[in-house]
């Protein structure tokens, strides 16, 4: 492939790999733009760290429920914590925290956790990979979704990106997630609607504008083309650059691979980036042998793990703190599922369902939610916690009281309606209207769909650069129901009449795809 190929095959959207220094790079963007302003408005702009516990965790001995301590005792021998080790809760005589989680002890002490018990969804699935895919999409058990709840809250709130993205509306990523891969989660209808850091030492080496020496070779020649067409494709790089170089001191954070990813997380938000979702992970709760040191099981895997989770979270919101951005963030923990409150003859515990997940920060009302786990005298060995809360009841209440979604728009966007819990301070502030429809009218609108929703008959309006065009309907599940356009077409502006009345009611993704343009909007089948 030549350079004038390859350089063709770029699109907007599409994850451009790259190598810096070895490391891989994955962008979600369109082309670069100059000249953008970076002003953030600080007041109304909220905030979500989610932080994923890759695995599996252990909810009995993250909280244990100490009303329950003898039951737990005599079924979990191998991996039981001494009742005289856990750190108690204050006002709540009967839940402990593990003796590892001082940090986030303190900080529930300070009112800034909300601890939410049994958190699971129905007939759950206790398979890390299918899930992990659960969560991050907001699925039924037996429903697959090809995009991700946080990717379809920001296809809501920015409904014309990628389409001239990045903007001086948004010059900024939607979402940032540190690891190599995206996930699921920041998965858009069609579209990828995050940026990947992929390497905690590659961020470092970006802002200072070191990305290593290219061997005089001809290979070197090849890797310097893909690093030119990598950067370009990457417009928001110069955005991050700007953002943590406006960050000039944090404070000490303790020397493990989470607190650095937050650390980064924390620069960026004080350096003025205006992404509203962050997602880092904590890999290791696959605890099915040597969860806890044979000898003292105050020590051991688990609790190495809880310690790196409760320092680097203590560090990341003192942190935040001094930098003055503390009332715009919330964070969130979660795990595709618990583990089995028998543990096993590994010194371990096996695939669970239910446990607690924890909100933190200034914003989250702190305390419990939810009744302890009843442990029963005698446990079956595959007994696990059943399931109070669903956790798409914390998305949906996430979305609601601190992304200020208006409650009918959230089923859209998690398929159906969920409960809401108390999560929250009352009468937080939250983004002005006019700011919300400055975000939706970012960019530019390639595709409109009228009325929508619809009952049988719908106008889907679309512009098109000129060549190939196609329109397709999808489902939920990424699956193509319907071809309102397949064309060869002069650059223009088009109307096409499609009846939609033998399709089942629900959500529906009306697609256009032209060049290197692509562009999702929702389509609402209702019934009559």
């Amino acid at each position: 492939m030549n350079r004038k190929t390859f350089l063709r095959t770029l699109t907007a959207g599409v994850a451009v790999p790259s190598l810096l220094n070895g490391f891989g790079v994955k962008a979600y963007t369109a082309n670069p733009l100059s000249g953008l302003t970076d002003t953030i408005n600080t007041d109304t702009d909220h905030v979500v760290v989610l932080i994923n516990l890759a695995g599996g965790n252990d909810g009995l001995n993250t909280i244990i429920p100490i009303d329950q301590y003898d039951a737990l005792h005599r079924a979990r021998l191998q991996v039981s914590l001494p009742e005289k080790s856990l750190l108690p809760i204050t006002g709540n005589n009967t839940l402990a925290f593990h003796p590892a989680m001082l940090g986030l002890q303190t900080m529930y002490n300070e009112g800034l956790v909300r601890i939410v018990q049994n958190i699971g969804y129905p007939e759950p699935n206790l398979s890390h990979f299918r899930s992990s895919d659960i969560w991050m999409s907001g699925s039924d058990s037996n429903q697959f979704i090809a995009s991700g709840w946080a990717g379809r809250y920001l296809n809501y709130e920015y409904p014309n990106f990628p389409v001239a993205y990045p903007n001086e509306n948004m010059p900024h990523p939607l979402a940032m997630e540190i690891g190599y891969s995206q996930s699921l989660a920041l998965m858009g209808p069609q579209t990828n609607m995050g940026y990947v850091i992929a390497d905690i030492d590659w961020f470092y080496k970006l802002v200072a504008g070191k990305t290593g020496s290219i061997p005089n070779t001809p290979a070197g020649e090849q890797l310097a083309y893909i690093r030119l067409i990598s950067q370009q494709s990457r417009a928001y790089s110069q955005a991050i650059v700007n953002a943590a170089a406006r960050v000039k001191q944090q404070r000490s954070y303790p020397d493990t691979e989470l607190a650095a990813k937050l650390k980064i997380v924390a620069r960026l938000i004080a350096g003025g980036l205006k992404t509203r979702l962050y997602m880092v992970t904590l890999e290791g709760f696959d605890t099915h042998d040597s969860q806890v040191d044979k000898e003292n099981h105050t020590l051991g895997n688990h609790a190495n793990l809880l310690q790196m989770l409760s320092g680097a979270i203590i560090s990341f919101m003192r942190d935040i703190k001094e930098l003055g951005i503390a009332n715009r963030v919330v964070g969130m923990t979660f795990s595709e599922f618990g583990r089995r409150v028998v543990s096993n003859s590994s010194i371990g515990t096996d695939h669970g369902a239910a446990a607690p997940l924890f909100l933190f920060g200034h914003p989250v009302a702190g305390g419990v939610l939810g009744k302890n786990p009843v442990i029963p005298r005698f446990v079956p060995e595959e007994y696990s916690i059943p399931m109070e809360f669903d956790f798409r009841s914390v998305y949906a209440t996430v979305l609601k009281d601190w992304l200020c979604v208006p409650a009918q728009d959230i089923p859209s966007i998690l398929q159906r309606e969920f409960p809401y819990l108390d999560l929250f301070h009352k009468n937080l502030p939250c983004i002005s209207s006019s700011i919300a429809q400055d975000n939706k009218e970012a960019g530019i609108s390639l595709l409109s769909i009228a009325p929508n929703p619809v009952q049988d008959i719908c106008t889907i309006k679309y512009e098109t650069q000129g060549g190939q065009v196609l329109v397709h309907l999808l489902d939920a599940a990424g699956r193509i129901v319907a071809t309102p356009a397949n064309a060869n077409l002069p650059k223009g502006q088009y109307d096409v009449i499609w009846n939609v009345e033998s399709l089942p009611n629900g959500l529906y993704y009306c697609r256009l795809m032209n060049g290197n343009s692509i562009q999702t909007k929702n389509l609402i089948k209702i019934g009559t």
